[in-house]
């Protein structure tokens, strides 16, 4: 039997994004978004909640860019923190050591430390009373060359990306596979 729980903020998994922006005054800031993920394929697109109140969303409205930095588990501390200090008041890059340099494709942070990021331009907003999601054209995919597997193919092992469980209210790690996508289901069922 099924129990209803209300209308929540529950999918799985929820990615851990730490947005990188610029203020007007060039001044590099963070934040972590948990609301966003792939919205198109061509061209690539990216989507992401943001609360209008939040500095980021000032910088990308001003900006018009930003990149999407992917924290490996042993910067659990540092994203927890980026969602949880605004930087309105306080230098959160700062706060914690981590570095930045500038993106090569749009006016953004790159978060040094980090082993994967998504370079966005602007391309869209929609309001959505609480929040506003935007959605931005991924220019580039940089990730650490130690991240990539004998076939130059991107291993979600290695760059250990956390999820967030809305649910539990806890950070969490990628799992075991499962199956091959695109693969079982044809297997399983087609003569």
């Amino acid at each position: 039997m099924k129990k209803s729980i209300g209308a929540r903020t529950l999918i799985f998994p929820a990615p851990v994004l730490i947005l990188g922006t610029y203020g007007q005054d060039g001044k590099p800031n963070v934040m972590n978004a948990a609301w966003g993920g792939i919205a198109a394929s061509d061209p690539p697109t990216l989507s992401v909640a943001i609360r209008p109140s939040r500095l980021t969303w000032e910088n990308i409205k001003a900006t018009e860019a930003f990149t999407v930095n992917i924290p490996g588990r042993e910067h659990v501390r540092e994203a927890d923190y980026f969602g949880i200090v605004s930087g309105k008041d306080s230098d959160k890059l700062a706060d914690t050591g981590l570095t930045t340099i500038i993106s090569a494709n749009v006016n953004a942070p790159i978060i040094q430390e980090f082993p994967m990021h998504l370079e966005c331009r602007l391309s869209q907003t929609v309001n959505l009373k609480s929040h506003m999601l935007v959605l931005g054209e991924i220019m580039d995919v940089l990730v650490e060359e130690s991240c990539l597997n004998e076939e130059g193919i991107l291993d979600i092992e290695k760059v250990a990306p956390m999820i967030y469980d809305p649910a539990a209210v806890v950070y969490r790690e990628i799992g075991d596979v499962i199956e091959k996508a695109f693969f079982i289901g044809v297997k399983s069922f087609r003569k």
